[in-house]
């Protein structure tokens, strides 16, 4: 696995937390490689907060006072794993507690964005009244959109703003 991957994961975890305010649009396997309870609804609250608040942050460009008051509140424990055959980086032990676990993870991926993690940047979808937040990987980052819905959407709306005129 590259680390850039690992960290798009990571940041991931984090947006589709934030976009649909439960653990249950985050990656099953995620959990179940880990050894991960998925934290319950009413534990997600404030994790959800600062979440939303470093996301933010991020795609304004100024991070760094959100993405501290995450890591501050849930520091991550890095240490080394091989659960996958390959050595790399983890930043929660697994078998922590979900809420810990998903919080730590998610404060070093957006830490590792924030500071400009050249293959993972975090965008807002520009389509009206969307806002969700998503990961862009694309070869030039320059995604626009959450989803090909989005994108469509905001097309056709332009397509018809322009037949109307």
């Amino acid at each position: 696995m590259r680390y850039e991957d690992y960290i798009a994961n990571l940041t991931r975890m984090a947006v589709d937390v934030v976009n649909t305010g439960t653990a249950d649009g985050v990656e099953q396997q995620m959990f179940e490689e880990h050894r991960i309870a998925p934290p319950a609804q009413a534990e997600l609250v404030p994790l959800i907060s600062l979440l939303r608040q470093a996301l933010d942050g991020i795609v304004a460009g100024d991070g760094l006072g959100p993405v501290n008051r995450l890591l501050a509140e849930y520091p991550p424990e890095v240490h080394l794993s091989r659960h996958d055959g390959t050595p790399h980086l983890h930043h929660a032990r697994d078998g922590d507690d979900g809420l810990t676990w998903m919080g730590r993870s998610c404060a070093a991926g957006l830490a590792h964005v924030a500071c400009g993690a050249p293959d993972v940047t975090v965008g807002r979808c520009a389509a009206v009244d969307c806002g969700q937040f998503f990961v862009d990987q694309s070869r030039n980052r320059s995604r626009r959109f959450c989803s090909n819905t989005c994108a469509s959407r905001t097309t056709v709306a332009a397509y018809r703003a322009r037949q109307r005129a």
